[in-house]
């Protein structure tokens, strides 16, 4: 039987994958790991639990509720919010659990279950393998003390999560957003409300799109995944800039005014630059991961920024960050990470921060995403094989070497299994497109022969 977790939480198809009975058992297995690691030592544990717009959510809610009350925590529940807002509120709130019920840019049918630790930091992978160990052994019948009486957990709906965070986002932006005409893409996802108010109170003028959640039309061809209506919008309104977010809002791509992308690379570089204007880019150094395009790693040398690579995922951009103390970080996808006002990739705030440097040096998005150019990059996602074999596989490495002795020093090669979906990236960089493109489809090839 595979990990539950994976790089960002556990997800699935709900009530396929994912079912209530899940949600309540690692709800219940969180409260007991968390109540063995002494968290809870002292006083009354308290959780903020939270959600996207999907239908699924109202139920996988339900139940998470459920089992953390059934384990004597009490539950703030803060409905549709964004991921960055549950870290956020977990922190400012002074809980001692956080619980987001989102499968990101996932399509709508999917789901997960993400757990904060107290001050909105991700869950170590240690304590992720015990809540699974412990779900486990609940499941087989192990039996585990359920409090009674006035020892069983409350459930309060707390409104007012909402204009806490957008007021600590407009709070900590560096200058105000007057003068600029903005197209939001909400991705009919937790952002919907959240990042056009954020960025009218900052004062900007806004436009919004995918910003009407229904529970069923969640990045249905709109958000960070599918540029082309906000492309279009920004052009056709004239606006500066426009910002896409995917489902629980916990990255952010953006557009030029002249509706070219502008992805989390270059966002990335155009807020290490203001970062380090401003005396804030701790030791002078940026992390991202070993996806992000060669062309932001040469952009960074020639700025004399130094770079710190990771493995993918933003969680471990994070953890290099704390461990070492280092402000910016982030990933191609737009999860970026700015650790003196969040905890984890924060889409609205990081549009917000593109915004203001956008105002402040009244310079177009293009002209300041120049900074770097973008190496032609071909990513090929290959589902339905054993991912778990990437690494081994004696066919697979030799077409990767075969690969990298074609692209020599002008480019390179990146396989991966997906953390959240049953799936193997192939990513290949080269000077020239169409070389990038054929070596591409010749790993996909071979991926889909060694491993299918």
């Amino acid at each position: 039987m595979g990990r539950l977790f994976g790089t960002d939480g556990v997800r699935g198809v709900a009530n396929a994958d994912l079912t209530a009975e899940l949600a309540l058992g690692l709800s219940v297995a969180a409260a007991h790991v968390l109540a063995e690691a002494g968290t809870f030592e002292g006083h009354r544990p308290v959780a903020v639990v939270g959600r996207d717009p999907r239908a699924s959510g109202e139920f996988l809610e339900a139940a998470v509720v459920a089992g953390l009350a059934s384990a004597g925590v009490d539950v703030l529940r803060v409905g549709v919010l964004p991921t960055p807002a549950v870290a956020y509120l977990t922190g400012s709130l002074g809980a001692d659990l956080g619980v987001m019920l989102s499968a990101s840019h996932n399509a709508m049918p999917d789901n997960g279950i993400k757990f904060f630790a107290r001050g909105g930091h991700k869950l170590a992978d240690e304590l992720e393998d015990r809540i699974e160990r412990t779900y486990r052994a609940h499941s087989s019948g192990e039996p585990w003390e359920r409090p009674t009486g006035a020892g069983v957990g409350r459930v309060t709906v707390y409104d007012e999560g909402f204009d806490n965070y957008v007021a600590h986002l407009v709070g900590v932006l560096p200058n105000r957003l007057d003068g600029l005409k903005i197209v939001i893409d909400g991705a009919h996802g937790a952002a919907s409300r959240v990042s056009p108010e954020a960025f009218a109170r900052a004062g900007a003028d806004v436009i919004t799109l995918g910003t009407e959640p229904d529970g069923l039309n969640i990045n249905d061809g709109c958000g960070s995944t599918h540029l082309a209506l906000l492309r279009a919008a920004v052009v056709e309104h004239g606006a500066d800039l426009g910002v896409a977010h995917d489902g629980d809002a916990d990255r952010c791509l953006a557009v030029d005014r002249e509706g070219n992308e502008v992805d989390g690379d270059q966002i990335l570089a155009v807020l290490a630059l203001g970062m380090r204007e401003a005396a804030t880019l701790r030791k002078n150094t940026v992390v991202a991961t070993v996806m992000s395009n060669l062309g932001f790693k040469l952009a960074m040398e020639r700025a004399g920024i130094e770079l710190v690579q990771t493995a993918v995922g933003d969680r471990y951009v994070l953890e290099e960050m704390k461990a070492h103390g280092f402000a910016l970080g982030g990933e191609q996808s737009g999860h970026v990470i700015v650790l003196d006002h969040a905890t984890t990739g924060d889409g609205t705030l990081t549009g917000l921060m593109l915004a203001a440097r956008v105002a402040a040096t009244g310079r177009p998005l293009a002209e300041l995403a120049g900074v770097m150019e973008r190496l032609p990059q071909i990513l090929i996602n290959v589902p339905d094989v054993d991912k778990s074999r990437v690494a081994t596989s004696p066919e697979l490495t030799a077409a990767v070497t075969e690969a990298e002795r074609e692209l020599g020093a002008t480019g390179r090669v990146l396989l991966r299994p997906s953390g959240t979906e049953p799936l193997v990236r192939v990513m290949v960089e080269a000077a020239d497109i169409e070389q990038a493109r054929a070596v591409a489809g010749r790993l996909a090839d071979a991926v889909k022969s060694a491993l299918g």
